[in-house]
């Protein structure tokens, strides 16, 4: 995994090096600081990988200052428009003891026209000011989680339940969703995991219950050139059920 990381971070000097021709290249940020924030919220980009659907963007913007937000475009690394946001898509997080933030979401397909380099997003204020956010992307993908175990709905699988499931190549880090079949809720979701194993704890499950689960996979956690991270994917579900 340390060569798979030191690999990514020549890679995106190399491609730097190639972009500086940008339209952002003259005021392009440094690492000592977090491009993708600035003064109204967080910009973050990265690319998905999921079953049944081609790949596509999810981009994010979040904010304590939403009233504050006029317009909100999303930018190419040559300096074309990508996407123009709207206000009305933001959903409201509401937090303990800490101001109310708005989440704005979007996936759209990875046009022909994408590629790697800084991509930004400017949000102009309701007094006419604009403030740029970056995110540094390769445009890559990372493939889906296979080998999933248990996968069998022939079988009745007695507690407690470990998950397991085959590495993916370039994949740090693993989150686990669990949803009951009958209910159609989601009964478990893990914290990130770096193992490509998960023994559930007790009493998310129960006797007899018929499941459904499924793993994302993400290459990187909190980069200060990728964000969040650069590349993720799902896996199909598998299906399970749990002895009585």
């Amino acid at each position: 995994m340390k060569t798979i990381f030191v690999t990514l971070i020549y890679v995106v000097f190399f491609i730097l090096q190639l972009s500086a021709t940008s339209a952002f290249a003259e005021d392009a940020p440094v690492l000592h600081q977090d491009p993708h924030r600035n003064k109204i919220g967080f910009f973050d980009i990265h690319i998905c990988n999921w079953p049944e659907r081609q790949s596509y963007f999810k981009i994010l913007f979040s904010t304590e200052k939403f009233n504050d937000v006029a317009e909100m475009e999303v930018f190419y690394p040559s300096g074309a428009s990508l996407a123009v946001l709207q206000k009305s898509r933001f959903k409201q997080l509401k937090r303990k003891k800490k101001p109310e933030k708005r989440v704005f979401v979007v996936d759209m397909n990875v046009p022909d026209s994408a590629t790697s380099g800084w991509y930004s997003i400017k949000v102009r204020t309701t007094d006419g000011k604009e403030y740029l956010a970056r995110n540094f992307m390769l445009l890559t993908r990372i493939d889906r989680v296979t080998g999933m175990a248990p996968s069998s709905e022939e079988s009745a699988f007695p507690l407690p339940v470990t998950l397991t499931w085959s590495k993916v190549p370039g994949a740090g880090f693993y989150k686990v969703y669990i949803r009951d079949e009958w209910t159609e809720e989601l009964v478990f979701k893990s914290k990130l995991l770096s193992d490509n194993k998960l023994k559930l704890p007790v009493g998310k499950l129960q006797p007899g219950g018929y499941y459904s689960w499924a793993v994302h996979a993400r290459d990187l956690n909190e980069h200060i050139l990728l964000g969040d991270f650069n590349m993720g994917s799902m896996s199909r579900k598998a299906f399970f059920n749990v002895a009585e």
